[in-house]
């Protein structure tokens, strides 16, 4: 869709003529639909020659910081090294002739490198570079705030886009990388201020990260960590192998607004270890299948969800927009689950459980959570990263089981834990967290509809309830809430 549909579709959804939920089916079609990019070099511009192996990379490194550069129809190349890359200065801007393309040939490693900040590419096609694990293409050493726009990051190894503080990424194509469409993470954490609008991502993952890599918790869409404050709008995110947003540890003070989700073979959206989210107009479809219809074939009655919150919720020690997670006005068709709220008894700061190594939650130090300290507070509540404040309101469920192909495990919304076993000196062994989650810590649904043959899961994987079980005491969820079937 054209900029002047999506300004014109704005409008209207500030008159109130347009729905949330069909704000979200009419954004992020970025693939194959870029507007008109830079058909003539601008005034004072620096050109680059396709025809000139690695001359883009020779005129950057002479040229000063704050030069335009413009580039030629054609294949522009950057030498047989594989550290053949652009290293952009402060304020540098690369602008695309129609039909310009940067190719790594499948020898050169990163696209663009370096710390530089203030740097904007607009309207490129990046492909066929080799990043490693966990390494990107563009923006490999997550300089701040780059503006990213009208690009198209393709077929790559590794992540399209690494992000940096402030980073901005704007109608772009991140489509059939090999890990991540994005990773955004930056060593030693901080990334502040992240925009991810109008965006297609998709079919990413295509090197199948989960298999080669078991438990490495490496693949989908976009990944998210200790980033503290992100926008999430207007994407389709749909076809990822693996999750399509996954935000592990520490993130904090996430929007995630009118996007489309479709397809993606696990959730939709993972959020892990993390704080204070809002998850509105969003439409969501078919996402889970392929991971749910896996487990049910093993027998694995764990609740497959379209957004499953991991150890994540409000909190309001820290500086958000929210101090909550909110899920409200979105729309749910044909999903293998619905909403997991999950808390891991044995995984918090300090604990061989908690597999994101080495971080501990904002309010303690792996120091402090030791036994005896940690099973008095404040220290018994601050060394867990909690599912708690979470609001999950005014949602449209919609499920059909012969959509899916499922008899077992599909259709399901969960609040709950397992029994805590270790380690030994852990003060939350037993139910204990079980009984804070489902009953304690201010998780409530209310005022959704539900159509299709929905079940509820409480406290365990063991207590699989009816509607009414479900909004009878002791749960007492989803009052003011609707149901019927198909």
């Amino acid at each position: 869709m054209g900029r002047a549909v999506a300004s014109v579709l704005g409008f209207v959804l500030l008159l109130g003529g347009v729905s949330t939920a069909q704000a979200a089916e009419t954004t992020g079609h970025a693939c194959g639909n870029q507007p008109d990019s830079y058909p003539a070099a601008p005034a004072g511009a620096v050109v680059a020659d396709p025809g000139v192996d690695n001359d883009l990379e020779l005129k950057t490194q002479a040229a000063p910081g704050g030069t335009t550069f413009w580039l030629k129809p054609g294949t522009h190349t950057l030498g047989g090294d594989q550290y053949g890359q652009v290293r952009p200065k402060d304020g540098d801007v690369y602008l695309v002739a129609p039909g310009a393309v940067l190719d790594g040939r499948g020898a050169n490693l990163f696209a663009f490198a370096g710390t530089a900040s203030d740097v904007v590419i607009r309207n490129l096609t990046v492909r066929n570079f080799a990043a490693p694990q966990d390494q990107g293409v563009v923006n490999h050493d997550s300089g701040s705030h780059w503006v990213i726009e009208n690009a198209t990051v393709e077929d790559n190894r590794g992540a399209a886009l690494m992000a940096g503080d402030r980073q901005e990424v704007r109608h772009s194509c991140l489509r059939d990388n090999g890990q991540y469409g994005m990773n955004a993470y930056r060593a030693g954490d901080g990334i502040t201020g992240l925009v991810l609008e109008d965006n297609e991502i998709t079919g990413n993952n295509t090197d199948n990260w989960e298999a080669k890599a078991p438990g490495c918790g490496c693949s989908g869409g976009v990944k998210f960590w200790a980033v503290n404050g992100a926008d999430v709008r207007g994407n389709w995110v749909h076809g990822n192998h693996g999750p399509g947003l996954w935000a592990d540890t520490n993130d904090n003070d996430f929007l995630v607004q009118d996007n489309l989700f479709e397809d993606n073979e696990a959730e939709a959206l993972f959020y892990e270890i993390s704080h204070n989210l809002t998850v509105r107009g969003n439409v969501f479809r078919r996402n889970g299948i392929v991971a749910g219809l896996a487990k049910a074939t093993k027998g694995d009655n764990f609740p497959v969800a379209t957004i499953y919150l991991s150890e994540s919720g409000g909190e309001p020690r820290l500086t958000a927009r929210t101090h909550q997670i909110d899920i409200g006005d979105n729309t749910f068709e044909d999903n293998w689950g619905g909403i997991t709220l999950w808390e891991n008894a044995d995984r918090f700061c300090n604990s061989p459980a908690n597999t994101s190594t080495g971080y501990c939650t904002p309010f303690a130090t792996k120091a402090q959570c030791t036994a005896p300290s940690i099973a008095q507070k404040p220290l018994y509540d601050d060394c867990r990263w909690k599912t708690q404040h979470v609001t999950v309101h005014d949602n449209q469920f919609t499920f059909d089981p012969a959509h899916l192909g499922c008899s077992v495990f599909c259709g399901r919304m969960a609040i709950l834990s397992n029994y805590g076993t270790y380690p030994d000196w852990s003060p939350y062994k037993g139910d204990v967290v079980g009984q804070a989650i489902t009953f304690a810590q201010d998780n409530h649904f209310t005022a959704n509809t539900y159509s299709g043959p929905w079940t509820f899961v409480a406290h365990d994987t063991s207590r699989a309830l009816t509607p009414a079980q479900w909004q009878a005491a002791p749960y007492g969820q989803d009052a003011g809430s609707s149901f019927s079937s198909l």
